[in-house]
């Protein structure tokens, strides 16, 4: 059942809105600049791009700096320094400065599909964010796309993974998202929508959370404890994610207990999060204070 009151994501198209996409990154400019590529390539370009840096080297800056004279729309670089795995806050950073009304992200080895913008825009409602999926290419696509050697795969290509999230069929992607249901699953943070003043009030990602995972899974369950589904998008919003060695063995994370917390006493805001990094954050007082 449903809390009183609660939004859980109509169906009813929300209009057009000013679109700001982070791409995460760390240490790879050269899937950063095969991302950034996919990017002016958009057929519905984001009306920002910020560039949310965990802590890269001189090589990724130079980059950034160079693409943005490229990018068709304006480009920022928002960095922090590398302190460890800060995804959250890294990806708070870039919320507080994104001026648009609707906040993309997607990390900085994911490759987007020419429509990706306007597909997450046609699946954009009130009352929920958009969770898409990805194509996981396995390590010879990866290094043919990253030499320049190869387009996007399809179908039909080999060296690919999860094969059936290379097709586009907006008329099933709009069925599978009334039918897909609204409860939180397959939560990732390399692919989703946000309303930026959903973000702003569940508090963003919770800073406290460092170290590999469980930061985007954890702020999804705010937002369903808030009222705010998750719209899965299939079928649509696509794009390819290039292989690398992962920075975690095994399935465990250091914020499963985090994660856990939230879920057992229904938190839907965090106390260390976006707040910090908004407009007036030094002079709002401490919690608790």
């Amino acid at each position: 059942m449903l809390p009183t009151g609660a939004n859980r994501g109509h169906d009813r198209p929300s209009g057009p809105a000013s679109v700001s996409l982070i791409v995460t990154t760390y240490n790879w400019p050269q899937a950063l600049e095969l991302v950034l590529a996919s990017v002016r390539g958009q057929t519905r370009l984001p009306d920002e791009v910020i560039v949310a840096d965990d802590g890269s080297g001189t090589e990724t800056a130079s980059l950034v700096h160079e693409a943005a004279v490229a990018c068709p729309c304006p480009l920022r670089h928002s960095w922090q320094e590398d302190l460890g795995f800060r995804a959250a806050r890294s990806r708070n950073l870039a919320i507080a400065a994104a001026r648009g009304d609707y906040v993309l992200l997607v990390d900085g080895d994911m490759v987007l599909h020419p429509r990706f913008v306007a597909d997450h825009l046609a699946a954009a409602r009130r009352g929920a964010f958009v969770q898409g999926s990805r194509v996981l290419l396995q390590p010879g696509f990866s290094a043919r796309m990253l030499a320049r050697e190869a387009l996007r795969p399809g179908f039909f290509s080999g060296g690919v993974r999860r094969r059936r999230h290379t097709l586009r069929i907006p008329p099933l992607s709009r069925l599978y998202a009334r039918l897909a249901g609204p409860a939180p699953r397959a939560v990732k943070s390399c692919n989703q929508g946000w309303w930026r003043d959903d973000l702003v009030r569940l508090n963003g990602f919770d800073e406290r959370m460092q170290g590999w995972g469980r930061e985007d899974e954890e702020l999804a369950m705010r937002a369903w404890h808030a009222g705010i589904a998750c719209r899965q998008v299939r079928l649509a919003a696509l794009a390819f994610h290039l292989h690398h060695q992962e920075r975690h063995e095994g399935g465990a994370s250091p914020n499963d207990a985090l994660l856990a917390s939230t879920i057992a006493e229904r938190r839907t805001r965090c106390e260390l999060g976006l707040s910090a990094h908004l407009p007036g954050a030094a002079a709002r007082p401490a919690p608790g204070g």
